[in-house]
């Protein structure tokens, strides 16, 4: 399928490893030019190198999102390098595992800072060139845990969650200009992410990381973690042409992990 991106600009948050990688080098793939953003330089220039390998052209940004006084700046890099950002890939990293009791108020404001009030002024400044152009993408990567809430991931689920009722907000205001706004839940996808989670379960459990890893894997219908580009593939095709009808929604990508309907 022809996903009528070639040329367009994006821009991929937490792009150092894992799901965000993955995601920039499948628009890569598209033509898309992908300016990337991470805090680690070292693995940022290897994610730059993947996305050339793809036949794209990358824009490595070294970027703490928890600073949002530097939005502007990083935004504006992007601007006169590529022009306007028309995908927007929102993608954080994941908070540390905490139950939902004794929680320090600084680590939930920290959080919130780094996961949703980045995602948030980072939306802002790219949405009115999409409004004005009458087409954009803003995808939000989120966890399962905004469909089932997750045990030990109590700030994940309660701060991806505010991002769902963000994203459905924003969906209903810009869709009649053009600009889809999608958030996509992935189950186990085998990332550096994942398998920390593990390893912390393990070490709670007095466990082995590979028995928890069998133990998780048995919950998987697919009957397996799912690989990053498999991810990828679901945002590729909501950042196309032939997704311009599809807003408002969370996707999951999770093997039938979720038994919900």
């Amino acid at each position: 399928m022809d996903l009528a991106i070639a040329g367009k600009t994006a821009l991929v948050t937490g792009a150092s490893g894992g799901l965000g990688r993955a995601i920039a080098v499948a628009l890569a793939a598209e033509g898309v030019n992908v300016a990337i953003a991470a805090r680690r330089a070292d693995a940022l220039e290897e994610t730059a190198k993947l996305i050339e390998n793809a036949g794209g052209r990358a824009l490595p940004l070294v970027w703490d999102l928890s600073d949002l006084a530097i939005i502007d700046d990083r935004i504006s890099k992007i601007e006169d390098e590529f022009g306007p950002c028309e995908i927007l890939v929102n993608n954080t990293g994941g908070p540390p595992p905490h139950a939902a009791v004794g929680a320090a108020a600084e680590l939930w404001a920290s959080q919130f800072n780094a996961m949703v009030l980045s995602v948030i002024g980072i939306t802002d400044r790219v949405l009115p060139a999409m409004r004005r152009a009458q087409w954009g993408r803003v995808i939000t990567t989120a966890s399962s845990g905004v469909i089932a809430p997750l045990p030990n991931l109590a700030l994940s689920n309660a701060l991806r969650l505010s991002l769902v009722g963000w994203s459905k907000t924003l969906a209903a205001e810009v869709a009649g200009e053009g600009v889809t706004v999608n958030v996509v839940a992935p189950g186990r996808i085998d990332t550096d992410r994942v398998r920390a989670l593990d390893a912390a379960r393990a070490g709670r459990e007095s466990r082995t990381v590979e028995e928890v890893s069998a133990a998780s894997r048995l919950t998987i219908p697919a009957g397996r973690y799912g690989r990053p580009e498999e991810f990828s593939a679901m945002v590729a095709f909501l950042a196309g042409r032939p997704a311009s009808y599809i807003t408002g929604s969370i996707h999951r990508v999770d093997g039938g992990l979720l038994g919900s309907i």
